[in-house]
This record gives C-alpha cells, sequence and structure tokens, in this order.
C-alpha cells in the first residue's frame, strides 16, 4: 500500500510537471489587443531582446487600438500655451475631410535641443476603426473646446491668394504646369484666412501671392523644395 501511494505521488508530481511544461507552450497576450505583424514562424528561437544569434526578439506585435495618441513636436518658445487636457483636432493624412477630438495627455518631460521641440501625445477623444497605428497626422490646439456649428467642415484660404478682377474675387489654381483663374465666394474670416463657400475644395493647390504677370493659362514651373 505504501508503495502505490508513493506512485501516486510520484504520477501527480509528474501530471504537474507537464500541465507546467503545457503552460510554457502558450503564449498569452499581456492585454487585449489586435495582432499587427507576425515576427516569427514554426522553429524560430525566442529570445529576450534577441540575444542570441538568429534568434527571434517577439513572436507578434500587439497594439491596444483604444489607446493610440498622436506623437507632435511642439516648440519650446509655445510650451508656455498648452497644458494637459486642453482641447485639440486632430486631422489623418488618410482621412482629409474628418476632424477627430482629442486632448493633450502626455508632455513628455524632457526636450530635443537639435530641434528645439518637446514631444507632446494627444489623445483621441471619439474612438474609429479607420484610426490606425503609424498614421500621419497634424493637430491643432484649441483655446476651448468646439461646440455647435464650429464643429461642421470648412475651407479656409490664405487671403494672400486673392486676387481682385473687378467687382470678383479670383484665385491662379495650379493644374499640371499652368495656372487658370477660378472665381470664389467668400464667407467671413477664420483667423489671419477667410473662408471659401464656392470655388475651391480641399486638396486643391493656389498661387500664393500671384504677380501682376501672371494671367489665365499662364504657364509656370513650380521648384522642389
Amino acid at each position: 500500500m505504501a508503495a502505490a501511494e508513493a506512485a501516486i505521488k510520484a504520477s501527480s508530481a509528474t501530471l504537474q510537471a507537464a500541465n507546467v511544461a503545457l503552460e510554457y507552450s502558450l503564449i498569452k497576450a499581456p492585454f487585449d489587443a489586435v495582432v499587427l505583424t507576425k515576427n516569427a514562424d514554426i522553429g524560430d528561437i525566442i529570445t529576450p531582446l534577441g540575444a542570441a544569434a538568429n534568434a527571434k526578439a517577439a513572436v507578434v506585435t500587439l497594439a491596444d487600438m483604444s489607446s493610440l495618441e498622436v506623437e507632435a513636436d511642439v516648440s519650446e518658445s509655445n510650451l508656455s500655451k498648452i497644458r494637459i487636457g486642453q482641447p485639440c483636432e486632430i486631422q489623418l493624412d488618410a482621412l482629409p475631410e474628418l476632424r477627430f477630438r482629442g486632448e493633450i495627455h502626455i508632455i513628455v518631460p524632457t526636450a530635443d535641443r537639435s530641434k528645439g521641440t518637446v514631444m507632446v501625445k494627444v489623445r483621441f477623444i471619439d474612438k474609429d476603426n479607420r484610426i490606425l497605428p503609424e498614421m500621419s497626422a497634424k493637430v491643432a490646439f484649441l483655446s476651448r473646446p468646439i461646440t455647435g456649428d464650429e464643429k461642421k467642415p470648412r475651407t479656409v484660404l490664405n487671403q494672400g491668394a486673392l486676387v481682385n478682377r473687378g467687382d470678383r474675387k479670383v484665385v491662379f489654381l495650379v493644374k499640371g504646369n499652368r495656372v487658370f483663374e477660378a472665381p470664389v465666394t467668400l464667407g467671413g474670416p477664420v483667423g489671419d484666412r477667410v473662408e471659401v463657400l464656392e470655388g475651391v475644395k480641399v486638396g486643391d493647390q493656389v498661387v500664393l501671392n500671384p504677380s501682376d504677370r501672371l494671367k489665365n493659362g499662364s504657364k509656370i514651373k513650380i521648384e522642389e523644395k
């Protein structure tokens, strides 16, 4: 009987060791997330930080899509104008017609001496499945939250692009290597710019401070910067 009990204990220990080994074969994510990339294949060796030769440092790359933030560089001279929790407006290059509400989440407590800037992290208030990691974005820092009709998208234009043609206002639209006059209907001022109701749309390229010699259909050459 004593031998049988010892055998049971030994078998239980063997089972426990097998369960531990099985746990080692399972890969568990530390948080709820979406897999972005698969970094390793069957048979690859995984080591911390890829310390061994021909070894991978990670099995997959994860992202918590609900915690995406925009990293923006703010000039040191403007640092006094921003604060934690300040409302922002975010525009993604992939979705130029949309504006997303945001707020300053973190002001990183270190500066980039080479650029004279401080990194600011802006979190999204509204979640959207079209927002993806590594997208390019622009951030506008607001003095107060946008309310009412201010949420409606508006097209604005630098006033230096406007030219008088009698009682009309026109701009020179760039199409290929030529420019063409386009009459515009203006709204009210928006800061140092003016709202455009008709005549141009988002993404149109116009001539800023056009010369008096510029005419409808003139051929131009755009300098590469």
